[in-house]
């Protein structure tokens, strides 16, 4: 027995010492796998670390968590700010961190000034205005100028006479004769009725008197016939003197009848009588108006800038002389359609031109709605003749305006100051 335990007792130590698994008899009831380590092993296993050393830790992640949802703020954060109704940063006045939305929207635009140039003319307000013959002058020619280059006139104001202009005051006073004649006319027609009412009833008195006289005559008569002391002829005669008289007592009353059942100024022959008076004071009206056709006046306030014809000469095709408002000028620029979108009513405008040093300066204050061809060509040979441009109309301030006066048609270069956003 002791023999026994002390050989089972080698053969464990036996398997102690061997590093690898000792798998058990098969018809050993307990049958187990079993791994054993050497005592080197065990020897060299290190103890584990404190719970206190991961303390450090938590403020570290919690930084980490905070520094990760102010910079990124994933779906979560927001919904929970959403939710809730706060901002980041919305506890502190500096506060460190900003919604999105705000950041994207209080981004302010940045603009960059540049100038689009264009080639125009000096204008007065208002364009010049070409005054020409009046309608139905025909071949009249020009009797004498009234004005100078350089006068103020007003409107209305004569400008000058043409030679047609005694052949239409001779058709005035013509028409004004007539005029003068058909009154006359109108008022003995008026008299002529007053004067016809009064004799037809003059006429119907002594119309009844004499069918009075006439009847009693028939009666006597009738009465001496009755007695046999007169013939029956005598009595014929006496009773075809009676109806007479009865009918012109009708034709009395019916001639008075006419005249008082209508006023003098309705009677047939007055109202004839006043047609013909308006026909002549129509026609005194249309010579009146045909003065105008030997009269040039002018039709706007201004200065005259030119003067095309001369006494003697018929006007051409350029017409009689230019007049223009030069109390306030204008620039017409032409600027391409490429560039047309960037100009805005307001911008302001530097002008320059060859003949002065200083510039003109002035603002946007019309923008033309069509595109048309280039009129102002630049002196470069190679300069594009056949451009498409937008005419944009220049108000000059004060002072520029004051230079600008005598300068109409001057060609200058103008540059208007735009803003390109970035």
């Amino acid at each position: 027995m002791n023999e026994q335990d002390q050989s089972g007792q080698n053969h464990d130590v036996a398997e102690s010492e061997l590093p690898l698994q000792v798998i058990a008899p098969l018809d050993d009831p307990s049958h187990v796998l079993r791994r054993t380590r050497s005592p080197q092993t065990t020897r060299t296993k290190q103890p584990a670390l404190p719970k206190y050393m991961l303390l450090p830790l938590i403020p570290l992640l919690l930084f980490t968590g905070a520094v990760i949802g102010i910079y990124v703020q994933p779906p979560a954060l927001r919904y929970f700010l959403r939710l809730t109704g706060l901002k980041p940063g919305g506890g502190t006045s500096n506060p460190i961190a900003v919604p999105i939305e705000s950041a994207a929207t209080n981004v302010p635009k940045q603009t960059t000034i540049r100038s689009v140039v264009a080639l125009g003319r000096l204008l007065p307000d208002g364009k010049v205005i070409t005054i020409s013959p009046p309608y139905g002058a025909g071949d009249a020619r020009i009797e004498e100028i009234k004005v100078a280059i350089g006068s103020q006139v007003r409107r209305g104001d004569v400008l000058a006479l043409l030679d047609n202009n005694q052949s239409l005051e001779a058709a005035v006073a013509s028409a004004e004769a007539n005029v003068a004649l058909q009154k006359a006319a109108l008022e003995q027609t008026r008299s002529s009725i007053a004067a016809s009412l009064e004799e037809s009833m003059a006429v119907l008195e002594r119309a009844k008197t004499g069918a009075t006289l006439a009847d009693q005559e028939l009666k006597r008569y009738q009465s001496l016939a009755s007695k046999g002391a007169t013939s029956q002829s005598e009595t014929d005669q006496a009773i075809a003197a009676s109806l007479q008289a009865k009918g012109d007592v009708a034709k009395a009353e019916a001639t008075l009848r006419r005249y008082e059942s209508q006023a003098i100024d309705d009677q047939p022959d007055v109202v004839v009588a006043a047609r013909t008076l308006d026909a002549a004071v129509a026609d005194l009206n249309r010579a009146k108006r045909d003065m105008a056709r030997g009269v040039v006046t002018a039709p706007v306030s201004g200065t005259v800038l030119d003067i095309y014809a001369r006494p003697g000469e018929k006007p051409g095709a350029r017409g009689i002389l230019d007049l223009g408002n030069i109390q306030r000028m204008t620039a017409d620029l032409e600027v391409y359609q490429s560039e047309i979108s960037s100009v805005l009513v307001g911008q302001q405008v530097e002008l320059s031109a060859d003949a002065f040093e200083l510039p003109f300066h002035g603002t946007v204050s019309e923008i033309g709605y069509s595109v048309q061809r280039q009129t102002v060509v630049d002196d470069d040979p190679a300069a594009n003749t056949d451009a498409r441009i937008v005419v944009v109309k220049v108000n000059l301030d004060e002072e520029s305006s004051k230079r600008a006066a005598k300068l109409t048609n001057l060609e200058v270069t103008g540059r208007i100051a735009v803003e390109d956003p970035k």
